[in-house]
């Protein structure tokens, strides 16, 4: 039986267009001799899977996709928009693939956030452990239209670092992230937490370079990133990303107190 629960389901086009290209350039499916990736929870219609292909066949032409439901019904009508290098088949957090390969990728977009937290890290290893070496699962969450995102890149060995990427046009606040923070942080934005003192950061360096935005909010937000170098926080990428408006940290400066895997 697959494991986990049906969730509500939400999609719409371009929702997951930033994960997306976060996962396009990630060594792990870069250099993949044969690339599986897994779109796990992709909904009420086929569309994010679908652009999911689209996006990482750009960089790897002969990438495989599979989109994995809970719902019968979902994978039934799913189907009917099969094509080459994508299908779509029934199962969970067990992650089902044929002839017992793993995955290269595993995108798990707006799923578990309809768990309880408690039940994100017995998920969490049963995604990785269908990983092949070197493998990554990303799990996440974003808003309806998908200007405001978040998402955990978990390995092996464990959680590695935290993403944020936003629509910098007219933020206000880097923070608004708050509301689309993983599960496993969500509830952890209070005072005495990490990630807590990382979205006040954020927010803070944010507003010191606001005189930038005479520049364009790009230029704001490499500010801001510098800005948090500079204070000690282990930011990882450079320009080159920071100017897509993601801003990605080391794990073990947002985990959550008391966190082991």
């Amino acid at each position: 039986m697959p494991i986990g629960s049906i969730t509500r389901g939400t999609t719409g086009t371009n929702r997951l267009r930033r994960v997306d290209r976060w996962i396009a350039q990630l060594p792990a499916f870069r250099r993949a001799t044969d690339p599986l990736v897994v779109d796990l929870g992709y909904g009420a219609s086929a569309t994010t899977t679908l652009e999911l292909h689209q996006r990482l066949g750009r960089v790897r032409p002969k990438v495989e996709v599979v989109g994995l439901e809970i719902d019968p019904a979902r994978v039934k009508l799913a189907a009917i928009s099969a094509r080459p290098g994508v299908r779509f088949t029934l199962g969970g957090f067990e992650v089902p693939l044929p002839g017992g390969r793993s995955a290269t990728i595993i995108r798990a977009l707006n799923v578990l956030r309809q768990y309880r937290e408690s039940e994100v890290f017995a998920a969490w290893y049963h995604m990785v452990s269908r990983l092949e070496p070197g493998g990554v699962l990303v799990e996440g969450t974003c808003n309806e239209v998908g200007s405001v995102a978040s998402w955990v890149d978990v390995a092996a060995d464990g959680p590695r670092t935290l993403t944020v990427s936003l629509r910098l046009a007219d933020l206000e606040r880097p923070s608004i992230v708050a509301e689309r923070l993983p599960k496993v942080l969500i509830h952890r934005n209070v005072p005495g937490e990490r990630v807590h003192e990382f979205l006040l950061d954020l927010d803070r360096h944010w507003q010191l370079n606001a005189s930038l935005s005479a520049y364009g909010p790009s230029q704001r937000w490499i500010a801001t990133a510098k800005g948090l170098v500079e204070a000690g926080w282990p930011v990882q990428a450079g320009r080159s990303r920071w100017k897509l408006g993601e801003l990605t940290v080391d794990w073990a400066a947002v985990a959550p107190r008391g966190f082991a895997w």
